[in-house]
């Protein structure tokens, strides 16, 4: 049975990615307004328990089902296929924006309130959170009047897609199903032992612009016979780059090849090496499978975590198997009757 990696031994290694899901609901502007009403609540009542001298808020609770009575009430209209249905969206939005925007306002005056009377570490830690939902909240304020009352189509870049994990980003892959998710891409790169020898969070950024980042922390300490990737990596400066310090760069091009690379993707080591790419496809599915498929964590940084410590109990995981797998070879050799 072979070793793993030896010192020596040059590297054959596969790149690709694939998102890991953040702890979200499926956002919707209308939605992500009630989330920011029920945190900002929340952060109210924190204060109104520890400083009882705060006023106005006697019928904190009343502002609560309300808000969600009305949102619950908007996502209905939404959602039915009446003869009405523009009409009923108008007037539920309209009713909606109404209540929320009455509370923004009380919210406003309260954090000015909160601010004069924080004395503790803990007060300055809640009261920049209230304000920063205060904040998200009359986003969402405006975001739900410009789509529901004004009709209009909002840029992807004003969009969130959750308060609670603003960090997580609305991704397509090109799939039926799911046609989106919502996290982040990981990036991953694995050698022939199966082992992850690099990966990389991808903040924003599409595939081929994370190569030349990955090839710099790989290339800096290993040597590399073959490295394969799918078509997201393509570009004519990735393979070039790439091509001066690995003897064989499998990148199919994205489009119609000319007549050059139609050559060289039809040879017979790039079609072995680029068959021997799906294995990659594999170590991912058994990542999602071992909790790499949605992180339960919260935050950007203990997502990243996460992530760093799924790679690390893969590549034990590995390991272990391969040791243990050398221990049964070895008793299995003890056991053989020996020659007379």
């Amino acid at each position: 049975m072979r070793s793993l990696k030896k010192e020596e031994e040059e590297l054959r290694l596969k790149t690709d990615s694939f998102v890991v899901e953040s702890n979200v609901h499926h956002p919707t502007d209308y939605n992500l307004l009630w989330d920011c009403s029920k945190k900002s609540l929340s952060l109210i009542d924190w204060f109104l328990v520890k400083h009882p001298s705060i006023s106005g808020w006697r019928k904190k609770h009343d502002w609560y089902r309300e808000m969600k009575k009305k949102m619950r009430v908007l996502g209905q209209a939404i959602g039915s296929k009446g003869q009405y249905r523009e009409e009923n969206i108008l007037k539920t939005a309209t009713d909606y924006l109404q209540k929320a925007v009455l509370l923004n306002k009380k919210m406003q005056e309260t954090l000015k309130e909160c601010e004069r009377i924080c004395s503790t570490v803990a007060d300055y830690g809640k009261f920049f959170e209230l304000q920063k939902f205060v904040e998200y909240h009359t986003k969402h304020i405006d975001l739900v009047e410009r789509r529901l009352i004004k009709k209009e189509i909002i840029p992807h870049d004003e969009k969130m897609f959750s308060v609670f994990e603003p960090f997580t980003e609305y991704i397509t892959k090109g799939k039926q199903n799911p046609s989106f998710e919502l996290g982040k891409r990981f990036a991953i790169t694995t050698n022939q032992f199966n082992l992850i020898q690099d990966y990389q969070v991808m903040n924003k950024v599409t595939d081929s612009e994370t190569l030349i980042g990955i090839a710099d922390r790989v290339l800096e300490k290993n040597k590399v016979k073959s490295w394969s990737f799918d078509k997201g990596y393509y570009s004519k400066e990735n393979k070039e780059l790439l091509q001066i310090e690995v003897e064989q760069v499998v990148m199919p091009k994205k489009g119609k090849c000319n007549k050059k690379e139609k050559e060289e993707e039809s040879q017979i080591d790039f079609k072995k090496t680029r068959n021997k790419h799906s294995a990659i496809e594999s170590n991912i599915n058994e990542l999602e499978n071992k909790g790499l498929d949605r992180c339960p964590d919260k935050g950007e940084a203990h997502f990243d975590r996460y992530l760093a410590l799924g790679v690390i109990a893969f590549n034990l995981h590995k390991i272990g198997n391969q040791i243990l797998m050398n221990l049964k070879q070895k008793e299995k050799r003890r056991e053989l009757p020996k020659a007379v």
